[in-house]
């Protein structure tokens, strides 16, 4: 059988298990599993299932992913992110579209304390968009910044997709959480330019409001108690791994042990607050670890079928450059993005992109990097973005579902252009990790 069957039929199968419902975790089980059995033979095959099963969670890597998501859901179930966003706004003055930057400004401040988008979406949403309603915002300013800064959650460390792509593409995770600082810090600039030259040149879309003044040492007084806490919290995770103090593994821990004193000081933690934010964790957790035990054995059944060969040959028999491969592999993560979770997406395309990228010598990093960023533009893209069906829900009832697509293509031409600078400058990416303490 020739290897594009096999690789169609694996991928195939893989696609319409997901599309009838199942949920992606055990569609991905599902699908190892038979290829186990039919590539490696009967008991064989689920003996090698088994052992990957143990090899692949029984490694320290894997330690940050449940700890970044339980640090996330300690602050969205403790509540503590309104005065943050509310501390924001004193300092925004009367610039124009100020909500906007507003919506950006709490997006990086939240990604720094969670790396979960939905909630980011969640909370920015149902916080700001009313008020930008109530002030005369038009959905493109309304809805657009929001939707954009919620996928910064993707792209600022503490990111648990970004430990979960380094996984999957056996990258440093270390490495990888500090490449992706600066990308998610020119995502917010590229959002922040958008909106104040829009309003800019079209008032109408944002208009201007006279804003109560506060005094500098109320604001000051303010940043001191509800912003400067996170930014300690951000060296409890990025700082101590950039300095060489701490494995990515011990800095989740530094930062969730933060965040839980952070709360227990602004006297919002409570035993049902930890209840909820251990059970959400739990689920999250136990279907990701479900996922990253299967990768092993999926990237195994397409190198004993020939698969991976067969397109390493395809693919470096291709009169291009070898940057134009990995430009047409993004395309490929984000067509695939545009139906698919970002999950589904990383687990069919990485197994078939790393030994090319390996082959072509490209740094892993900085390809995990783009493949995050396509995750985070995957979260925003029609017609199955998860951030767009959130958005939905806490919008206005009067908002469309093209509304919310509307409102998010411009920011998904920010990513691009962040794409694109990455691509051709892979520096944005690189010279962070390179600083890092041997």
């Amino acid at each position: 059988m020739e290897w594009y069957v096999v690789l169609l039929l694996i991928v195939g199968s893989f696609v319409v298990i997901i599309m009838s419902g199942l949920h992606i975790a055990f569609s991905f089980f599902f699908i190892s599993l038979i290829g186990s059995v039919f590539f490696f033979g009967g008991e064989p095959g689920l003996r090698q299932l088994t052992l990957n099963i143990f090899s692949s969670l029984s490694t320290f890597v894997m330690m940050p992913l449940p700890l970044f998501i339980l640090m996330g859901e300690v602050m969205f179930q403790s509540g503590v992110a309104q005065k943050m966003i509310d501390t924001l706004d004193r300092w925004m003055g009367r610039l124009p579209g100020r909500l906007g930057l507003l919506a950006v400004g709490g997006g990086v401040l939240f990604s720094m304390l969670t790396g979960a988008t939905m909630g980011s979406v969640a909370m920015l949403g149902s916080t700001l968009v009313p008020e930008m309603e109530k002030r005369g915002y038009e959905k493109p300013m309304s809805l657009g910044p929001i939707l954009g800064s919620g996928g910064l959650a993707i792209m600022i460390p503490p990111s648990a997709m970004a430990v979960f792509i380094g996984a999957v593409a056996e990258a440093s995770i270390g490495k990888l959480l500090i490449a992706i600082v600066i990308p998610g810090l020119l995502m917010a600039f590229l959002y922040a330019f958008y909106i104040i030259a829009r309003c800019k040149f079209q008032p109408s879309i944002a208009p201007s409001y006279e804003v109560p003044a506060t005094p500098l040492p109320e604001k000051l007084a303010d940043t001191a108690r509800y912003i400067l806490p996170v930014g300690v919290i951000v060296f409890l995770v990025v700082g101590v791994i950039l300095l060489g103090i701490a494995t990515p593994s011990e800095a989740a821990a530094t930062g969730t042990l933060g965040m839980f004193l952070l709360a227990a000081a602004y006297k919002r933690l409570s035993w049902q607050t930890v209840k909820k934010a251990i059970t959400e964790t739990v689920k999250i957790t136990g279907m990701m670890f479900l996922i990253i035990a299967s990768a092993l054995t999926y990237s195994q059944i397409l190198a004993a079928s020939g698969a991976t060969r067969g397109l390493i040959e395809f693919v470096i028999a291709l009169p291009l450059e070898p940057i134009f491969i990995v430009m047409g592999m993004v395309v490929v993560l984000l067509f695939f993005g545009m139906f698919m979770s970002p999950a589904a997406t990383v687990l069919i395309t990485i197994p078939l992109f790393l030994p090319i990228i390996n082959l072509l010598g490209f740094d892993k990093v900085w390809f995990s990097v783009l493949v995050l960023l396509s995750t985070e533009i995957a979260t925003t893209s029609p017609p199955f973005g998860s951030s767009l069906f959130i958005m939905k829900g806490v919008a206005p009832p009067d908002t469309t579902m093209g509304d919310i697509i509307k409102a998010a293509l411009p920011f998904i031409y920010c990513d691009l252009v962040a794409t694109a600078l990455i691509i051709a400058f892979p520096m944005i990416a690189l010279w962070l990790p390179g600083m890092m303490t041997k």
